[in-house]
């Protein structure tokens, strides 16, 4: 339960600061030789400690604001509805058509890490609110371990094979779940949705765009990561707060959005043939590019 008086902060990074929650590894350097039920066991027991907290309500408010044209879901009465919890299992068996997808990059190895553990936990809880399909939620990460992939298939999600590098386009209004990912990761997703008919079918939970311009000098922000340099400044971001307790777990995260009306402001050549990012500056690159992932 939330502790009484417990303050609820925007954590922002220090300028500088080491990436705590989420470290570059490999995937020899997890074990393959996972006890699925007991990692299973362990992400449902944070579930039922978020459920308990003001947090998920307040986060599904937030997107549901922010991403009002593409995240809500109406029921025939017209009021947003919610799938039951006691329902969430039977979720991954939707036959339906859904409106709404989720992908997840970077999440990280949750079988080690706590951090990454508690950001699945509100993943699974955030699809529940918003209902989208668990099959439907697509999730990937190079370090995983053969062990986490079969934990992520037996909760009903979907692991993607291919390291896309974030270089996704979206079809459909789509959830990106980003958590404390690389700058290029967020920077390549745009570059391949850099349109003004695809970004606005797109919705990000992950590090505020402002506080990474912010961490960086301007010229390198501008030549390196240009695709967000560019959205930050017609994008829209709302703050999402958390107990303190668990800051280091979603510190600098925001729901982002790309309002179509925002978007015609940038002049027509914005929009002409984008190049496709390179990164030759950028000797660390916070991602594991599909090259060198072998």
């Amino acid at each position: 339960m939330s502790e009484a008086g417990e303050e609820w902060q925007v954590a922002r990074r220090r300028k500088g600061a080491a990436r705590r929650a989420k470290t570059l590894q490999t995937a020899s350097t997890c074990k393959d030789d996972l006890n699925t039920g007991k990692t299973i066991q362990r992400i449902r027991e944070i579930m039922s400690e978020l459920k308990s907290e003001d947090v998920l309500q307040v986060w599904k408010e937030h997107l549901l604001v922010a991403g009002s044209t593409t995240l809500s879901k109406p029921s025939l009465n017209g009021k947003a509805t919610e799938v039951p919890t006691d329902v969430l299992e039977k979720n991954r068996d939707d036959k339906t058509s859904p409106e709404l997808e989720c992908v997840c990059y970077g999440l990280g190895s949750f079988s080690s890490c706590i951090s990454a553990r508690y950001q699945l936990a509100m993943l699974l809880l955030l699809l529940n609110k918003l209902q989208i399909p668990l099959r439907h939620c697509y999730v990937y990460d190079p370090v995983f371990s053969a062990g986490e992939r079969d934990v992520l298939r037996e909760l009903g999600l979907t692991v993607l094979t291919e390291n896309e590098e974030g270089k996704r386009l979206t079809t459909r209004p789509t959830l990106f779940y980003l958590m404390h990912c690389g700058k290029a990761l967020y920077n390549n997703l745009l570059w391949k949705n850099w349109s003004r008919e695809a970004l606005p079918m797109l919705t990000i939970i992950g590090n505020s765009f402002s506080g990474i311009k912010d961490r960086m000098l301007e010229r390198e922000f501008q030549r390196d990561y240009s695709y967000i340099a560019q959205a930050v400044v017609v994008c829209e971001e709302k703050p999402l707060p958390c107990p303190s307790r668990l800051l280091d777990v979603f510190n600098d995260t925001a729901v982002i959005t790309f309002p179509k009306s925002d978007l015609n402001k940038l002049p027509q050549s914005t929009w002409a043939e984008p190049p496709e990012p390179k990164y030759q500056h950028c000797p660390d690159l916070e991602i594991i590019l599909k090259e060198k992932q072998n």
